[in-house]
């Protein structure tokens, strides 16, 4: 199955390199959270980058944390989540009681035991945990005034090895006091960077050399490209939301991926026969015994002509 997974999203590529198989994934776990429209960017880019390890800084209600773990388990890819939180709240996403903290335990462990680890407290707090150049996915969505992004990415960018990715959400918010939008400004260089205006704005930095080529196609897209991208993925993070709207899904839409992977495996077990009856029918046709035979055939088939 694991194999069939990665065949079917390197296979199935399009002309244009963000359409892949998994930019059309739906999550399987939907949570009030700011970031559902970009589900399909998560899964895409989990698919791309091949991430062993991913620190996230602020994980809320966990759509970003379960979207990532859910395209590398259906991609048959290993990796390791950190998700750091305090579950707490702030006066930007609100402050909330211990339920949130617990519903994330619980569909963390049920769900993604081996690749999700949860860590409650604060980021400095956790900081010396991580050794420089240890992760290859960062993703930054703390509180989000200026002063506390730029402390979030001054203190963990040297976490991410070269080639690594660095995610900042709500790069399009200029409301009240969110101020990373004025981060993204100053360190936003040509070439090394992408940004999404939908769904308050997410933004992509490249760390060191880019050696991944759909990323590479990303992050140096002439502008009409670059519209094109945004827009797809902005359409296929509506879709994700609109199915998000709907009550009671994650059960029907696990049933369905359970419902794909067992046709995917029926298509390859099929296949598999088709392949063994064509190599035995060539066998027969092969052997000495087919051609002595020929004779009699040819007889068979004039006598019932006759009749």
């Amino acid at each position: 199955m694991e194999a069939q997974a990665r065949a079917t999203s390197n296979e199935g590529m399009s002309a244009v390199p963000w359409l892949r198989p998994t930019s059309y994934w739906m999550p399987a776990h939907f949570v009030d959270s700011a970031w559902v429209t970009h589900g399909a960017f998560a899964a895409w880019l989990i698919d791309v980058l091949r991430p062993r390890d991913v620190v996230e800084l602020g994980t809320h209600n966990g759509f970003s944390c379960f979207a990532f773990a859910e395209a590398a388990k259906r991609l048959g890819h290993p990796l390791t989540i950190n998700a750091l939180d305090s579950w707490e709240g702030d006066d930007h996403a609100g402050f909330y009681d211990d339920s949130i903290y617990q519903s994330v335990r619980s569909i963390a462990s049920r769900d993604y035991p081996s690749s999700v680890e949860l860590h409650r407290g604060y980021f400095s707090d956790t900081r010396p945990r991580f050794a420089a150049a240890s992760v290859d996915l960062l993703h930054i969505d703390g509180r989000h005034g200026y002063e506390d992004a730029r402390e979030d990415y001054e203190q963990w960018r040297d976490t991410v090895r070269d080639g690594g990715v660095i995610l900042f959400h709500d790069i399009a918010e200029r409301r009240d006091d969110f101020g990373v939008w004025r981060l993204w400004e100053e360190i936003s260089e040509p070439g090394r960077v992408f940004a999404f205006e939908h769904g308050h704005g997410l933004g992509v930095l490249a760390v060191g050399d880019i050696r991944h080529e759909p990323l590479r196609a990303l992050f140096e897209a002439e502008t009409s490209v670059a519209d094109r991208i945004r827009v797809d993925f902005e359409r296929l993070g509506e879709m994700i939301a609109q199915v998000a709207r709907i009550p009671h899904l994650e059960a029907e839409v696990a049933s369905l991926h359970d419902v794909v992977d067992m046709l995917q495996t029926e298509r390859a077990r099929l296949s598999d026969v088709i392949v063994a009856r064509d190599d035995a029918i060539t066998a027969v046709h092969r052997s000495a015994s087919w051609k002595v035979t020929k004779p009699l055939r040819a007889a068979g088939r004039m006598v019932r002509r006759g009749r």
